[in-house]
């Protein structure tokens, strides 16, 4: 008899999803989740580019993930990006409204949401800090993770410091960032301080594992030895 893998799945932005081999080597972090994992845990990314809170949404995407989910199966869900434009939500109402669909609709399947911060875009000071592009989203959202008793891993905080460590230059590397003729794809070259290379996928899906242990989830003992 087959038994079931508990599932981890992702709702998010482009940040989080499976880029095309035409756009490599950018990479979500939800891309690469499942090399963190021992077999017996099954990561369903089904964070899509462009998609905000309420797009996700109203394409059928979390009705379609919440038919699929099973009790103790998880919940990530990141958002923000993309609700700060046109199409997308105000922090204190509408974003927050989406967001408890997608937490509501996770429990009533006895599942387990946990809230994710969006990642910081590379934006750094004369001063070589990060500028905060992002807006109220954060604060929304921690905010709502405590009124709804919601387990949330800051990765707004995690990547701030993360970026700032690695510095104006050596940050590059984390994101989609290339001279052109240096790799196929982007034959004029490319600069997107908001989507990540593969090393920068990595790199923020260890923030996530970070994030993870530290709220102590029973779900941090099927990770591989070295994490």
């Amino acid at each position: 008899m087959t038994v079931d893998k508990q599932t981890i799945y992702i709702a998010g932005d482009s940040t989080a999803a499976n880029c095309p081999e035409a756009e490599a080597p950018m990479a979500g972090w939800g891309q690469l989740f499942h090399t963190f994992f021992i077999d017996n845990i099954r990561i369903q990314n089904e964070a899509m580019g462009g998609r905000s809170s309420n797009s996700f949404i109203e394409e059928g995407r979390l009705q379609a993930i919440l038919e699929q989910m099973k009790p103790n199966d998880y919940l990530f869900i990141q958002f923000g990006h993309n609700d700060q434009k046109s199409y997308g939500t105000e922090p204190y109402t509408s974003y927050q409204e989406h967001l408890a669909q997608y937490i509501l609709g996770a429990r009533e399947k006895k599942a387990i949401p946990i809230l994710l911060t969006s990642v910081q875009r590379r934006t750094f000071t004369e001063d070589g800090k990060i500028e905060n592009t992002l807006g109220e989203y954060p604060e929304a959202m921690r905010q709502l993770a405590a009124r709804l008793d919601v387990p949330l891993i800051d990765m707004w905080a995690k990547t701030k410091e993360l970026y700032e460590r690695f510095g104006i230059e050596d940050s590059k590397r984390l994101f989609t960032i290339l001279l052109p003729n240096v790799h196929h794809n982007y034959p004029e070259g490319i600069e997107d301080n908001t989507h990540f290379s593969e090393v920068g996928a990595l790199e923020i899906g260890k923030l996530v594992i970070e994030g993870m242990k530290e709220l102590q989830l029973p779900v941090v003992s099927h990770l591989k030895q070295k994490f």
